[in-house]
């Protein structure tokens, strides 16, 4: 049976999947150097499964409550699929022991405080069987210096990794997040973060990743080396499910052709 959701997902798969292609020819890259990760916030169980039957393996979320039921119910659909699922958005010390009970990946650790939450969080959880191997965490790097937006200063990226290095073995330090400054040029933010993410490697080798770039400016992003692109908009459309009760009834996987409303709502930070 045709399922228009089906359909409409994998083109714009194939559409950003070329977009990638494109940046990275561009850049003289290889496209196998850039990860793409699909923000399914405010979307349907439905989409993240589609996606997945799609060969799409990395899933994202930002907010905890959303994203823990959200899980469940993917594994439950798609018991084999198993996505690499992470967290994008800013996160609350309280919500540490949820959020390391269903992420593989945090991406958002943009202090001390909350490194050490995470931390605690994960050995809880792996001493429990909730999870199998420590939690990887990227410094959230601001680049725009609004304390709204989160992120670490630039200039104390490396301070905080070679804290978050010492905290012992319930954490792995993958590398940095951004997001670019509201309503500029991203090429100039995005070559600060090069520079920061550049000298975090030098600090810390196996700090490798750069998730920078989302559905409008990953172009710029790539050309600047990043390793992880944030996208939902392009890959899901306009945002959907906008309000909690929505989510609530909405949250599961429905029949063939089925994606759920799809209302424009504000985007929110760590994705777009």
């Amino acid at each position: 049976m045709n399922d228009p959701r089906r359909t409409e997902l994998a083109g714009a798969l194939r559409e950003v999947t070329d977009r990638i292609e494109r940046a990275c020819a561009r850049a003289g890259r290889s496209p196998a150097e850039v990860r793409l990760l699909a923000v399914t916030k405010t979307f349907p169980a439905s989409d993240a499964a589609l996606l997945t039957d799609l060969g799409v393996t990395e899933l994202a979320e930002n907010r905890d409550q959303e994203a823990a039921e959200k899980v469940r119910e993917v594994a439950r659909v798609r018991p084999g699929a198993a996505p690499r699922w992470h967290m994008v958005g800013r996160l609350q010390r309280n919500k540490a022991r949820s959020v390391a009970r269903w992420a593989a990946e945090v991406q958002s650790v943009d202090s001390l405080r909350l490194a050490d939450a995470l931390s605690k969080a994960a050995g809880a959880a792996l001493d429990a069987g909730e999870r199998d191997r420590p939690l990887d965490v990227l410094i959230q790097a601001s680049l725009d210096d609004d304390p709204s937006r989160g992120g670490c200063p630039l200039d104390e990226v490396v301070t905080l990794a070679d804290a978050i290095a010492h905290r012992g073995e319930h954490l792995r330090l993958r590398g940095v997040m951004a997001v670019a400054p509201l309503g500029a040029d991203p090429e100039p933010a995005f070559a600060r973060l090069a520079a920061a993410a550049e000298r975090l490697r030098s600090a810390h080798p196996a700090a490798t990743e750069m998730s920078a770039g989302m559905s409008g400016d990953l172009d710029q992003a790539i050309a600047y080396g990043s390793t992880c692109v944030r996208v939902g908009t392009a890959l899901l459309g306009g945002r959907g499910l906008a309000s909690p009760s929505a989510r609530s009834t909405h949250s599961g996987v429905r029949g063939p052709g089925v994606g759920g409303p799809h209302e424009t709502t504000a985007e929110g930070e760590g994705e777009a």
